[in-house]
Order: C-alpha cells, then sequence, then structure tokens
C-alpha cells in the first residue's frame, strides 16, 4: 500500500506524500528489523540477568512504541482516503499518545544494553518524534481550517430564499 500525489484530503489534514509513504514504509521495517533482532540475536540473553531483564524491558517497550506509531499512520491514511472526516485525526483517542513516555531517554542511551538493541531504540525515537511533529502539524493545519471556515461564516451575509 502507497501513497503518492500530494492533495490533501477535504477539509485539509494530511497531505499524500511521498514523505508520508516513505515514513509508513520506514515504520514496517523498523518493527520487522526489531522483530528479526529479537528473535534471532543472541545479544539480549548474554550477560546477568538483570542485564537480560533490561534487554527484556526495552525490547517491549520498543515494540509498544513501534505499535503506536504503525496504528497513528494507519489512521491517517484512513482518513486520506475520506474513510473518515479529517477532524477524528484531532480527537484525543485518535492523537499520537504518550508523548511523555516516549520522548524520554531510554536504553538507547544505556551502555548496558546491546547496540544493536541501542541503535533500534535510538531509531524508533528519532521517528516518534517525527510522527509527533506530523501529528501538531495536522492538529494546527485542521485547526486553522476550522477557524476560517468559522469565521467566513460569521461574516457571510445570511443567505434568504427571498432575495
Amino acid at each position: 500500500m502507497t501513497v503518492s500525489g500530494s492533495t490533501s484530503p477535504p477539509g485539509g489534514g494530511f497531505p499524500a506524500t511521498t514523505f508520508f509513504s516513505k515514513t509508513y514504509d520506514e515504520a514496517q521495517d523498523l518493527v520487522v528489523e526489531a522483530m528479526n533482532y529479537a528473535k534471532y540475536s543472541g545479544e539480549m540473553t548474554e550477560g546477568p540477568q538483570a542485564q537480560s531483564l533490561l534487554c527484556s524491558v526495552e525490547s517491549l517497550r520498543l515494540t509498544a512504541r513501534l505499535s503506536q506509531i504503525l496504528a497513528w499512520l494507519l489512521f491517517q491514511r484512513v482518513v486520506h482516503a475520506g474513510e473518515l472526516p479529517p477532524e477524528q485525526a484531532v480527537e484525543p483517542a485518535n492523537r499520537l499518545g504518550g508523548q511523555e513516555i516516549c520522548n524520554e531517554r531510554g536504553g538507547e542511551h544505556m551502555m548496558v544494553v546491546p547496540a544493536g538493541l541501542r541503535d533500534l531504540l535510538l531509531r524508533r525515537r528519532k521517528l516518534y518524534q517525527r510522527i509527533a511533529r506530523l501529528d501538531e502539524m495536522i492538529a494546527r493545519d485542521l485547526d486553522a481550517n476550522n477557524t476560517v471556515t468559522s469565521d467566513l461564516e460569521a461574516i457571510s451575509p445570511p443567505t434568504d430564499p427571498l432575495l
């Protein structure tokens, strides 16, 4: 599934761009890479039990955060396809959540975490930050569109069927 072109859905919102497709593909690739790392890398089980436990926790956090990113991207795809109105993209339940947790420094900066997992965690964090900026941009754009629409409605003369 690839979204291309440069049009926006009716009412504003997320534009269909090559950037969006590449971001979606990057998120999917990162999920697959994280899954393969967890499945095939022996790095996570090496070392003391506390280190293995930390690696397991960070791996679960990685998976949960990537799932959140993909869910947001898929929702935006549905909005762009016209299956849902753009206004639903700014409802709290549909916004990108967990910013306090997802933006805090975690295992990507702990030297006891294997280098491969640290790299995945850092790339996930950077991807999350880009998605968070997109989420804010969409909310700002939709708010601006709604403000302009309501301002135009406020200054438009009333329609009188007799005129």
